[in-house]
């Protein structure tokens, strides 16, 4: 057992392993941009804490134990590698848990295709059965420069509103869910959707884009209550995890 293991609760622990998991699956479909781009969880049963990458590791290198815990307005609680958080990154996951607390988790990413998509006008198009889970569904704020201004965390949170998913513009894709598993399923599926766009707009053809009614309806049949894979698409990435790259318990 680790010393951070011994110094949180097993449900805690149970967050971090799952949190560091989605880490090492980020790597692995390659949504990283080194050290920059951040996962959050909310500690159960302590409100104002968050778990945070330490600032200086790879996604590859996160582990249960060196994950950062933070509270709400900044303060290290308990950081077993001394490194600290990167400053943007508590910006504007601070922002998302301090505001919904239905937002379990809070995962922000800068990917080529994620960032691509953010720098077009028109946003997500519905060319995609994954662009259609979203539509109705996806948030857009406008670029403000690095987040480094508590300032901007209102216009954040107030862009988000009440959706999951959201495109930061000139920036990157922003996500949050109830877990880190329905928040991973987020993020997963709508950076797939932003390559699926790039790769039909790189074709040169004209695009087929679904109608409202069309999207509305996918975007219906996604978010149905007791959709099976929403409990069945989260095990199977962890049996994976723990034959391939079993440190991230650790």
């Amino acid at each position: 057992m680790s010393t951070t293991q011994q110094q949180v609760s097993a449900a805690e622990w149970q967050v971090r392993q799952d949190l560091a998991a989605a880490y090492r699956l980020a790597a692995i479909h390659r949504m990283t941009d080194h050290i920059y781009t951040h996962f959050s969880a909310r500690v159960p049963e302590e409100e104002d804490h968050f778990l945070l990458n330490a600032y200086g590791l790879a996604f590859d290198e996160i582990t249960a134990s060196n994950l950062v815990k933070v509270d709400l307005r900044g303060s290290i609680v308990l950081d077993a590698t001394g490194l600290g958080i990167n400053p943007a990154g508590f910006v504007i996951h601070s922002a998302v848990h301090a505001a919904r607390h239905d937002a379990a988790c809070v995962m922000h990413t800068h990917t080529a295709a994620g960032i691509g998509v953010s720098a077009q006008q028109a946003g997500l198009l519905m060319i995609s059965q994954h662009a259609m889970r979203f539509h109705g569904k996806l948030s857009y704020h406008d670029y403000e420069g690095v987040v480094l201004e508590c300032g901007e965390q209102g216009r954040i949170v107030a862009n988000l509103g009440r959706n999951k998913a959201m495109i930061l513009r000139n920036h990157g894709l922003l996500v949050c869910g109830d877990s880190v598993a329905d928040a991973f399923d987020e993020l997963y599926y709508l950076e797939r959707a932003c390559q699926a766009q790039i790769a039909a707009q790189a074709g040169g053809q004209a695009l087929c884009v679904a109608s409202d009614e069309v999207a509305a309806k996918v975007a219906a049949q996604f978010d149905l209550p007791h959709r099976p894979s929403r409990s069945k698409q989260w095990p199977p990435l962890i049996r994976m995890l723990q034959r391939v790259q079993p440190a991230y318990q650790d």
